[in-house]
């Protein structure tokens, strides 16, 4: 049996690559075609709220019950949560798009216009489809974006509403066959 060396990877450490690259089209293309939620992650602080669409959003663990979502380094949203420590990950609803690109835009006051309410503190909104609000267990560099673990404080799921799903660069929903 052949023994490998243990790798700083292996390790859990985290490995730097030797060179800066451009992500190939053909990298582009295969993240692309995956399916992924399409949520967006929102934050509070004295009553403003700040909000970005994301689709890289995972569940981490159940016990405790901890989940991830990706950020641009640059997202507005980013710093609110780092300021605040606290999120809202509201998974849209199929028939939600307009939602969805109001905030994947940069522009100020997201929410106008659209049913909200604030959930002990946590901008959400209405017709999702589920509800996860979150206190911040650790931030972490990911590349050209920060990776949030939060703690889930609390979940809510309507099973009368399909969550909307981007794959091949449009948005959907999966239909279990």
């Amino acid at each position: 049996m052949a023994i490998r060396p243990h790798t700083s990877a292996a390790l859990g450490r985290a490995v730097r690559p030797l060179h800066s690259t451009t992500p190939t089209s053909q990298f582009r293309d295969v993240m692309a075609n995956m399916a992924a939620p399409v949520s967006v992650i929102t934050a509070a602080d004295d009553g403003v709220g700040s909000g970005a669409t994301v689709s890289a959003l995972m569940s981490l663990s159940m016990d405790p019950e901890m989940i991830v979502v990706a950020l641009d380094r640059t997202s507005a949203t980013l710093g609110m949560i780092q300021r605040t420590r606290r999120f809202g990950v509201n998974i849209l609803a199929a028939d939600q798009r307009d939602v969805a690109m109001a905030f994947a835009s940069k522009g100020a006051d997201k929410f106008i216009g659209l049913d909200h309410c604030l959930e002990s503190g946590v901008p959400r909104l209405g017709g999702i489809s589920g509800w996860v609000r979150c206190t911040v267990e650790r931030i972490q560099p990911g590349g050209d974006h920060v990776l949030v673990s939060g703690l889930v404080e609390r979940a809510f799921h309507d099973p009368t509403l399909e969550p909307m799903t981007y794959q091949g660069r449009s948005f959907g929903t999966h239909r279990p066959g």
